[in-house]
């Protein structure tokens, strides 16, 4: 049913913003895993559990992700199962529910 405070044809669907924070080895490491690391990402994005992602382009500091998952967890869960994580590029990562303005005619 429509909810009376969203105009009609418009939805909010949750989902989770993701940032990942960039360790100080990050310059050195990521070059090795980058090819993997955007392989997968792309997987994501075909898949359409990655809405959208990217890190910020003035400095080496965060990488943002736009996630469908179930939850916090979940979202989480996707974000350090990269190779990111693994080779010590992503350090601390946070997620957070994030409500999405979606069109629907």
């Amino acid at each position: 049913m429509p909810s009376p405070e969203l105009p009609a044809g418009v939805e909010i669907e949750i989902v989770y913003l993701v940032e990942a924070q960039y360790t100080p080895e990050a310059d050195e490491r990521r070059p090795a895993v980058r090819l993997e690391h955007l392989t997968r990402i792309a997987e994501l994005r075909r898949s359409g559990t990655l809405i959208e992602g990217g890190a910020y382009s003035d400095a080496l500091t965060s990488s943002i992700m736009l996630l469908r998952a179930e939850d916090a967890a979940a979202a989480l869960a996707i974000a350090r199962a990269d190779v990111y994580v693994k080779a010590g590029v992503w350090g601390e990562i946070d997620a957070r529910p994030f409500g999405r303005v979606v069109t629907t005619d």
